[in-house]
């Protein structure tokens, strides 16, 4: 005697049938999401790329017409654009260094000494940022200008007709404006990572008798490198573009490149020389930020590592 076969089962409704797997609802979405990148990239395009690349096209356009090098090679034999880019790289450098040191020195005192005010400081960091550059050096040519507080102080007090103070008008004047006001942009992050630092390892320290420079070196100064590199690409970043600072001071013998740009357009005339001083400047910029990360972030694992 034979078994009947037990019959199939019938398909289930459609209402109730299990959804689809999620990486198959995944794979039919995913062209649909690849849309939304569509109008990011096209503001993109249109507000950095296209002006930019009209940049780079008008560079290789002569006023003879036509497409050459002829514009690279005049302004590059230059004496003011060789003079420019030397003037460029080593007040943007400078200012760095500057704004590091002293960033690094105040972010110790507001985060790691008491007294009285500290938090009030840090929060005028926060203010600070959104001060525009030319009233800084606004306010610095009011007190060490040739007419300004520190000289008149000084006139009244001697009878001299000239004060001792003449520096704003030189590389040392756009120097201390650029430190001035781009020293909290190192502070901030500074300051941020040693809000986060565990205070107990420099209890521990002191505790085993470590000197403060010891405790700075080797238990503050690891956790704050991250925080210097960011700081420091983004100080060095905006001195080597920077105007305001420079044009304000009235430092007459400080021709930066983008006081150069701003000269060859509006004075000259001569657009296809300022668009190759424009180039210029872009890719010294991004060089020389991007071989600071670098470093700096060498530097860091290479000490980790060794620790």
């Amino acid at each position: 005697m034979t078994t009947a076969e037990a019959p199939l089962p019938a398909p289930l409704p459609e209402a109730i049938r299990p959804p689809s797997p999620p990486h198959t609802a995944g794979r039919r979405r995913a062209p649909r999401s690849g849309l939304w990148l569509l109008p990011p990239l096209l503001c993109i395009t249109f507000a950095l790329l296209y002006p930019l690349a009209l940049v780079v096209w008008e560079s290789f356009s002569p006023e003879t017409g036509g497409q050459s090098l002829e514009v690279y090679r005049s302004t590059f034999d230059s004496e003011a654009f060789r003079s420019a880019v030397f003037t460029t790289v080593y007040i943007g450098l400078g200012a760095t260094a500057g704004c590091l040191v002293l960033g690094f020195g105040l972010s110790l005192v507001i985060a790691f000494v008491p007294f009285t005010g500290s938090r009030l400081i840090g929060r005028f960091i926060d203010i600070f940022l959104s001060f525009p550059s030319f009233l800084i050096t606004l306010a610095l040519v009011f007190v060490y200008g040739s007419a300004g507080m520190v000289n008149g102080i000084w006139a009244d007090a001697t009878g001299a007709p000239d004060g001792p103070v003449d520096f704003l008008a030189t590389p040392w004047g756009v120097l201390l404006a650029q430190i001035t006001f781009f020293t909290p942009f190192v502070m901030r992050p500074l300051l941020a990572a040693f809000s986060q630092l565990d205070t107990s390892q420099l209890e521990i320290a002191a505790s085993l008798g470590a000197r403060p420079g010891r405790v700075i070196r080797q238990v503050i100064l690891p956790e704050a490198r991250p925080a210097l590199v960011a700081g420091g690409s983004l100080v060095l970043v905006m001195s080597l573009n920077d105007f305001g600072i420079v044009l304000f001071t009235g430092a007459k013998d400080v021709v930066t490149l983008p006081l150069l740009v701003y000269t060859k357009a509006i004075f000259d005339y001569d657009y296809p020389a300022a668009c190759v001083v424009a180039v210029v400047s872009v890719v010294l910029s991004v060089s020389l930020y991007l071989l600071y990360r670098a470093g700096a972030i060498g530097a860091s694992g290479g000490h980790r590592a060794g620790a």
